[in-house]
């Protein structure tokens, strides 16, 4: 078993320097650039996740997940992922800086997904997924969570993180707005229109 870490990788590809593409061929790691704090946030792919000690943990810990779900493995993986998503969305759309809540969550949220994915395999005694279809688990998911080694994945949760932020905003700004008392001209007006009728 691989006694290699996910945090050690990461600081690793940190302390490599400036060459990104050179750390992404030397490393197996992958990288987003947050523009708003003008730092790198790197992410293992999903191959090279499988690597890690932490792999290893994260999908025991999920096998114990699903053995005590009363659904197949399927489905209580497919709760547990549709969770994870909308406990993450909510938490970053009420944090108070979304370039930082990305930042501290992004590569935690990607290796728990495939760990969900290769746990509901070894459940379901199959092997675990090396390209391809995409395993039924991931079925009602909405990013594709093996596309680019993992790249697209991060890439399109990376910018619903940042909206989830502005997404509440704007929906409390609409709840407001319905909410707000209405003028007596504007009963009379309406009253009035009823009469006509």
């Amino acid at each position: 078993m691989s006694t290699t870490t996910l945090s050690d990788l990461l600081a690793q590809a940190d302390a490599d320097g400036h060459d990104h593409s050179a750390t992404e061929k030397a490393t197996g790691l992958l990288h987003v650039h947050n523009h708003a704090t003008g730092s790198i946030v790197w992410f293992p792919t999903w191959k090279k996740f499988r690597e890690t000690a932490d792999w290893a943990r994260a999908v025991g810990s999920t096998t114990a997940e699903l053995g005590a779900a009363a659904a197949p493995a399927d489905q209580a993986g497919a709760a547990i992922l549709a969770a994870d998503l909308e406990s993450l969305l909510d938490q970053a759309s009420r944090s108070s800086d979304a370039n930082i809540f990305v930042q501290e969550n992004l590569t935690s949220h990607l290796t728990r997904t495939w760990a969900v994915g290769d746990a509901v395999a070894k459940a379901n005694g199959k092997d675990l997924f090396t390209g391809g279809l995409t395993p039924s688990v991931f079925a009602g998911y909405p990013y594709d969570v093996y596309a680019q080694d993992g790249g697209a994945f991060a890439t399109s949760l990376w910018n619903d993180i940042i909206d989830a932020r502005r997404n509440r905003a704007l929906a409390e700004e609409a709840a407001r707005k319905a909410l707000k008392p209405v003028s007596r001209k504007a009963m009379k007006n309406a009253a009035r229109k009823a009469g006509r009728r």
